[in-house]
């Protein structure tokens, strides 16, 4: 008799992937206003720090969330990236001066540090191992429509209110996000409670090795959506997109449409071949954006770019998920999260540091982050290949 396929489609992860929603809207729709707005204080030159400051403590605030997230619970380390977004939103308004909002870009990156790498946990311990890659790509989704949204939701705000209106309306959306945190299980087993021990971070905390195959490919195909977070909101203006969240709605929509197909393929397929497939697409993508001078160009290059991503993510979860010990998947999420913040954080101050508000650069740094990528080609191509199932007869005898 057939045994049947789990309901992976619960309610548990319904409130899990509709929390993620609300929360990557709440800090993704500051997006495409910031850069003008830090020029409008007097910090235009600074531009690459809006991304690389918040990638910074995001990267930094890592090993915490996944070490708080092994031992506290999932739930509580994912209210705290929701709690850290609130409170950020009604700041902006406060501090209104170069300084002060640079110093809110470090706070606010703490909220990615915590919330994506508790609930990429929380998803592997409500889903059978057979159904990692559909079920993150599903989250992918959802993610994804909360980032997709945002932007176009928040320029839209600041075209017919105010940029305090779009301040609070983010801290809004985070409050909305923890409200639904309360009503969700916690999956940990094994809870410690909270001391100040568990804070001290050790070398062996900080890194999980054998995930470090797929954090590299993770830096370095992250690298090109630093840059575009930098450079796009401004090139898009030059090609006379009116709404700079434009860009960033289709892309994330053409993620959205691929995700959920992506993440069975590599379920049924393996990661490699998934993984493979959509670097080459996103070198094509990027290529396209800096060679395409027209605002049609620059969307068509979006839809490209949104169907790589939306291949390479749901896989780079799950083979991240597939390599890590089920006791330390805190650590091994927390492990890729730094390296995609390290991509998205250098990929930012490179090309914020190359741009300087001159926009005849922006297609140089495009095809700059395209050589990088191929590198994670490349890396891909001659790294020593681990079978599928060896490494799933090695998880299998670790929850043993």
């Amino acid at each position: 008799m057939t045994k049947p396929a789990h309901p992976i489609y619960n309610l548990h992860f319904a409130l899990v992937c509709l929390s993620s929603l609300l929360f990557s809207a709440s800090f993704n729709m500051l997006i495409p206003e910031l850069p003008s707005y830090l020029s409008s204080l007097g910090g235009g030159e600074h531009k690459g720090l809006i991304i690389a400051l918040f990638t910074l403590t995001a990267g930094i605030s890592r090993p915490f969330s996944g070490r708080l997230t092994d031992t506290l619970g999932r739930v509580p380390v994912m209210a705290v990236g929701s709690i850290v977004c609130f409170i950020c939103g009604f700041l902006y308004p406060i501090l209104g001066s170069v300084a002060g909002f640079l110093f809110l870009r470090l706070l606010h990156g703490f909220s990615t540090g915590f919330k994506p790498t508790a609930t990429a946990a929380y998803v592997a311990d409500i889903v059978p191992r057979e159904r990692w890659g559909e079920a993150l790509g599903f989250h992918g989704i959802c993610f994804s429509t909360g980032l997709a949204i945002g932007p176009a939701i928040g320029s839209t705000i600041r075209l017919y209110f105010s940029l305090n209106t779009l301040f609070y309306t983010s801290s809004f959306l985070a409050l909305m996000s923890i409200i639904i945190l309360m009503n969700m299980k916690e999956t940990l087993k094994t809870k410690q409670k909270f001391s100040l021990s568990i804070l001290k971070i050790s070398r062996k905390d900080i890194i999980a090795v054998e995930v470090l195959p797929a954090a590299i490919v993770t830096l370095l195909s992250y690298v090109a959506y630093g840059a575009i977070l930098t450079v796009i909101p401004d090139w898009s203006q030059h090609l006379g997109i009116v709404n700079k969240g434009l860009f960033f709605m289709v892309f994330t929509i053409a993620s959205l449409l691929i995700r959920f197909v992506a993440g069975k393929v590599s379920d049924k397929y393996g990661r490699i071949y998934v993984i493979n497939t959509g670097l080459v697409l996103l070198v094509i993508a990027l290529v396209i954006i800096g060679y395409e001078k027209t605002a049609m160009g620059l969307l068509a290059g979006g839809v490209v770019y949104g169907v790589a991503t939306g291949i390479l993510s749901p896989a780079l979860n799950a083979w991240t998920v597939d390599m890590s010990h089920p006791q330390y998947r805190g650590k091994a999420m927390a492990t890729m999260y730094i390296s995609l913040e390290a991509g998205i954080g250098l990929g930012a101050l490179i090309s914020g540091w190359f741009y300087q508000d001159v926009i005849g650069m922006v297609p140089y740094i495009l095809y700059s982050t395209a050589v990088i990528t191929i590198l994670a080609i490349i890396y891909m191509m001659f790294r020593s290949k681990i079978p599928m199932k060896h490494q799933e007869d090695v998880l299998i005898e670790a929850e043993v």
